[in-house]
């Protein structure tokens, strides 16, 4: 099982910049890191890096792999994202049951005992016939022994009418952080510690604008980087007061916040370089230590507050 346990939201290392802000030796570096420490989820998808470069297509993977492959691991547990037929950032897809069978062969074979989940990446279809023939295909992953998932679905509420028939158990993976969140989206999904939250700081967010490099996430990917959020404004002014006594940063308090939030199975991070995937490890650990429900229930509050002004 992917998550640490019922309980304790599990940390994943997230892919989706490696091969694009992050050439193949930082990659090593953070996987060595990450895995040294103990942890195994790793999340992946066919298209990673959507940095609308084709000849980028499945870069990321292959760097994964031949990570496995130098290292000889055996026990990583990847989550494979598929569906996607291009990195263009395209709605393209293909969730035939005949090519999500075939990616599980692939992947497999890729794989080995290191893949641990095949997830559906991207899906704008609302037709329950054509969402069944998909979970046929999920079905047969999970007779093979695998979870399965879901990510980026339009119209969630189609997958869990059409999945009354399968009774699968679905991992999904959601925009989950202090900014925005798709959580209420999937309310036909409520009630189990299902979700696995990525974007956790809003995309590579910053305090202070002055600090965003160029290649920053959020500057290769598009994003503002002005700060105009009345929110970010809040969270500067709380940090800088006594309230805030156990945290310091954007990234503790998303992580605070991600980790105490309802039905959480999982926080999906992307550090791009050793030193910040130890900084969120050690504070990963101390969640585990301390309780840190004050502070979420605080950073809840300055959410409402600035709700209408967002």
């Amino acid at each position: 099982m992917t998550p640490t346990s019922n309980d304790i939201p599990a940390l994943i290392l997230g892919t989706a910049m490696w091969g694009w802000t992050m050439d193949a030796h930082i990659c090593f570096s953070v996987l060595d890191t990450f895995y040294e420490a103990g942890f195994r989820g790793v999340d992946a998808a066919t298209n990673y890096p959507i940095n609308r470069q084709p000849e980028d297509f499945r870069l990321s993977e292959r760097i994964l792999c031949d990570w496995i492959k130098t290292h000889g691991v055996p026990d990583l547990r990847v989550m494979m994202k598929v569906g996607s037929v291009d990195n263009m950032r395209s709605p393209d897809n293909n969730l035939h049951k005949s090519f999500l069978l075939m990616c599980l062969d692939d992947y497999r074979e890729l794989l080995g005992s290191n893949l641990d989940m095949l997830m559906i990446h991207w899906d704008n279809r609302e037709d329950e016939s054509e969402i069944a023939q998909t979970l046929e295909a999920l079905a047969l992953v999970c007779a093979a022994g695998l979870k399965v998932g879901l990510s980026g679905i339009r119209f969630p509420e189609a997958y869990a009418k059409a999945n009354e028939a399968f009774n699968l158990d679905f991992y999904i993976q959601i925009k989950h952080n202090l900014l925005q969140s798709d959580y209420n989206k999937y309310k036909s999904f409520h009630g189990e510690r299902r979700f696995l939250a990525y974007g956790i700081n809003a995309g590579g967010v910053k305090l202070n604008a002055a600090d965003y490099a160029s290649q920053s996430s959020l500057s290769v990917r598009g994003g503002d980087t002005s700060n105009q959020s009345p929110l970010i404004a809040g969270l500067k002014s709380w940090l800088d007061s006594q309230q805030a006594k156990h945290v310091s940063d954007f990234n503790q308090c998303s992580m605070t916040y991600a980790y105490h939030s309802e039905d959480i199975a999982g926080l999906l991070i992307g550090p791009s370089k050793v030193d910040q995937l130890r900084d969120t490890i050690d504070f990963y650990n101390k969640l585990q230590q301390t309780d840190y429900q004050d502070i979420y229930n605080q950073l809840i509050e300055l959410k409402k507050q600035y709700a209408g002004a967002q």
